[in-house]
């Protein structure tokens, strides 16, 4: 989900940037000091899960963890997600510093997507649930990756459509992965996930 440099318009980088400032703000707001360590552990988490990347087509795809890390952190997997792309557009050249602002936007609202089906599943329909965030934080994160590439650019809309079909397997992968780490995160530490 890392857009590159140069594919984007000028107003959908200035909207992404806009989302971001306001996100962080929001973000580091709702991060008291106690909840830095976990922030800073998932953000390596998500920094991570995204260096393996499996090339597919006119991209690849990659682990995000997106549902997951919007579950444990809320709001403040804006600036854990900031952090993350930054460091991995400073030292690895994915995705750009010009796109920061929209892919921040975008694995943040993905993020988010799985915050919100996480308060609103908690307690019922545990696995479901935990299967639902991260599969709709996957699905809504390729959604917004449609909308910004066609919005920048009509003819790019046969490569978002690729990209979109590509994520579809990911989300499903995803949302095992975040049904066995939320089980696993009740166990040993259930201050995390609940």
């Amino acid at each position: 989900m890392h857009i590159s440099e140069g594919v984007l318009s000028m107003p959908v980088i200035a909207a992404g940037w806009a989302f971001t400032a306001g996100g962080l703000a929001v973000g580091l707001k709702k991060t008291p000091a106690d909840k830095l360590p976990r922030t800073a552990l998932v953000s390596s988490v998500l920094f991570l899960a995204a260096l393996v990347h499996v090339p597919l087509g006119p991209s690849s795809i990659h682990l995000t963890l997106l549902g997951l890390a919007g579950a444990l952190l809320g709001w403040s997997v804006v600036p854990a997600l900031f952090l993350a792309l930054l460091l991995q557009g400073l030292l690895f050249q994915f995705g750009g510093l010009l796109s920061l602002g929209v892919n921040t936007a975008i694995m943040s609202l993905a993020a988010l997507s799985g915050f919100c089906l996480s308060k609103i599943l908690r307690g019922k329909l545990k696995i479901p649930g935990g299967f639902l965030a991260g599969f709709m934080a996957i699905i809504t994160g390729s959604a917004l990756v449609v909308l910004c590439l066609f919005l920048s650019d009509h003819n790019l809309a046969a490569t978002a459509a690729m990209i979109f079909a590509a994520n579809v397997p990911l989300a499903v992968v995803e949302g095992i992965i975040t049904v066995f780490m939320t089980a696993l995160l009740a166990r040993i530490s259930p201050e995390y996930v609940y």
